[in-house]
């Protein structure tokens, strides 16, 4: 593969499965060095990390909870002190939770918003003290149900248009430092997640491939080339905007 992010060091938030792990190997199968952040799951954060050191790439575990601003201030100096600088930063930690309007409570509200939006701030905020004088490279994971929200999940769907409003404002915000900021939604993709909550094998994932024009939900290779793309200077022009990977489902 083409080491079109030679050089470059990137932060993965919640990179120890899933899409987050995906993300990570294919950054440093072109060239990157990588910090795969954890929040829970050690274990899986080292199979990341050993994935692509045997691979023959470089990278990093550093556990952080991105909803509080010490460990992001934690996890950014453990990147520095690992490999000097910080390029670009993948803000994939999340969590979902569906719950019919009624059964909505604070909790389950301040859960999802503190990881999915405040986490995103504050490592977006540390990593702009981060980036050298030639900008850097923002990735937002959102999802199509900032646009296609789903019954039952309005607190997350809300998260995630959060997602998409703050990419529009910080690529405005962020422009004149030479700082990109774009998002990436994906449609239903087969993770761990996914499995654990017994999603894979149910009538709504059958219901959204009918709907889906390709006929089929995501796999975690089907996101990240988009990733290598919106980290590399293949995309030196694009900020600000929101790329649905979906199947074609809207």
């Amino acid at each position: 593969m083409s080491q079109k992010l030679a050089n470059q060091v990137a932060v993965v938030t919640g990179a120890s499965k899933g899409i987050g792990a995906e993300i990570a190997k294919q950054l440093a199968a072109a060239g990157a060095a990588v910090v795969v952040n954890y929040s829970a799951s050690k274990a899986g954060a080292e199979k990341t990390v050993a994935e692509i050191t045997k691979a023959g790439g470089k990278a990093i575990a550093v556990q952080a909870d991105v909803s509080k601003q010490a460990d992001v201030q934690r996890l950014f100096a453990e990147t520095k002190k690992a490999f000097d600088r910080v390029d670009v930063l993948v803000n994939n930690a999340g969590i979902y939770e569906f719950a019919p309007l009624e059964a909505v409570t604070a909790e389950h509200f301040h859960k999802q918003f503190d990881l999915n939006v405040l986490g995103l701030l504050f490592a977006s905020q540390e990593a702009v003290k981060h980036f050298g004088s030639s900008g850097g490279s923002i990735i937002n994971i959102s999802s199509v149900v900032s646009r296609s929200p789903v019954p039952g999940g309005s607190v997350y769907s809300a998260t995630k248009g959060a997602v998409d409003s703050l990419t529009r404002a910080l690529a405005f915000e962020l422009g004149a430092k030479k700082i990109r900021v774009n998002t990436i939604n994906p449609g239903m993709v087969e993770t761990e997640g996914t499995h654990g909550a017994g999603i894979t094998e149910s009538d709504f994932r059958k219901k959204v491939e009918s709907d889906t024009p390709l006929g089929r939900i995501g796999q975690v290779g089907d996101i990240a080339p988009a990733v290598v793309y919106l980290a590399s200077s293949d995309s030196a022009w694009v900020t600000g905007e929101s790329f649905f990977i979906g199947g074609g489902l809207r």
